[in-house]
């Protein structure tokens, strides 16, 4: 029955028993249900450059996001104490991203470490020396994941950095939740080591488009999208590093860098768009620290994140605070729609 027509019968309804009838007073429509707000959740891997680190911390500042930092542990050891880590099935001292380049280095990836996590930010697991592990057993997987917590945990020791922090220790043991694993390589044994070492998260899928997290065997597990991108709207990996392979081939072209950076930010927006006209499922997109074709695809971040993690009706938050929610059985923030 239409809207007028409940009216209308309400009014003979009302005339018959009590002789009068009375309008709708205005407003008096139920409000339209509300919508949940737009999950957009940003992460970087590996977590190498100083600079990128002080970049992404400002940029969360500006626009209120918070992020989630995959480190490579390799990163908390110099050349004198690299030795510390041996991945499965290697000599000790190997890494196939390399290591710190000083002790210096090390101590001021600790301070940007701790000021990131003080500010809210997620840090979590790239293991440590990004080696594929595709073919490790669980006990392989349990080794690397050990190696992770025990050189985080002391760094500082190991180096000789001093003073350590009050809480370090503790941070190092129980705020790891997450993991991503290099190449995004994953098997069977993966998963049955993640929730043997304490994980909660693994970011390390791919999906034909924006989906729902689903969670098995205690581990919540995420996928960067495939969105359209590009003049012929070819769906590609909703990371930095694959928009490089798109548009250059793997190798610097920067006199494309506008160009490049353009067409990211559109991708993005477009992805972005679609969801939060819609129904509204998290977006991830995917970065490095590395400034592949000279920053473009920082460049068109911080374009991004400028425009949207801002809106009111937009959150951007970590896999971790993410998790946290749902664990908590809150249900998503919601405003007006």
């Amino acid at each position: 029955m239409s809207f007028s027509s409940r009216v209308a019968a309400f009014c003979l309804a009302s005339l018959a028993t009590a002789g009068a009838a009375f309008a709708d007073p205005p407003g008096s429509r139920a409000p339209l249900p509300a919508r949940p707000k737009q999950v957009v959740i940003i992460s970087f891997d590996s977590a190498r450059d100083i600079s990128q680190w002080k970049r992404s911390r400002a940029l969360a500042q500006r626009t209120g996001a918070h992020f989630t930092y995959f480190l490579s542990c390799v990163f908390l050891l110099s050349p004198e104490t690299r030795n510390q880590y041996t991945a499965p099935g290697k000599t000790s001292g190997k890494s196939n991203i390399g290591f710190a380049a000083s002790k210096q280095e090390v101590a001021d990836r600790l301070e940007q470490i701790g000021l990131a996590a003080h500010e809210g930010h997620d840090i979590a697991s790239h293991a440590c020396g990004h080696f594929d592990g595709k073919d490790w057993s669980k006990a392989d997987w349990l080794k690397e994941f050990g190696a992770f917590e025990h050189i985080l945990e002391n760094a500082y020791a190991i180096n000789g950095i001093a003073p350590e922090p009050d809480g370090w220790r503790d941070f190092a043991r129980h705020a790891v939740v997450g993991f991503r694993a290099p190449y995004l390589s994953t098997g069977k044994a993966l998963y049955e080591a993640l929730p043997a070492a304490g994980y909660r998260f693994d970011a390390s899928g791919v999906s034909r488009g924006p989906v729902q997290p689903p969670t098995a065997g205690g581990i919540t597990r995420f996928s960067l999208p495939q969105i359209p991108e590009g003049p012929k709207s070819r769906p590609v990996i909703a990371m930095d590093y694959n928009l490089y392979v798109r548009h250059s081939g793997g190798f610097e072209r920067p006199s494309g860098a506008a160009e490049f950076a353009d067409r990211t930010y559109q991708a993005f927006r477009a992805a972005f768009d679609a969801q939060y006209q819609g129904k509204r499922v998290p977006l991830e997109l995917g970065f490095h620290f590395t400034l592949m074709n000279d920053g473009a695809y920082w460049n068109a971040l911080e374009r991004f994140a400028g425009e949207v993690c801002v809106k009111s009706d937009v959150e951007c938050i970590s896999f971790r605070d993410y998790i946290s929610r749902q664990g908590a059985g809150q249900k998503q923030v919601s405003v007006g729609g």
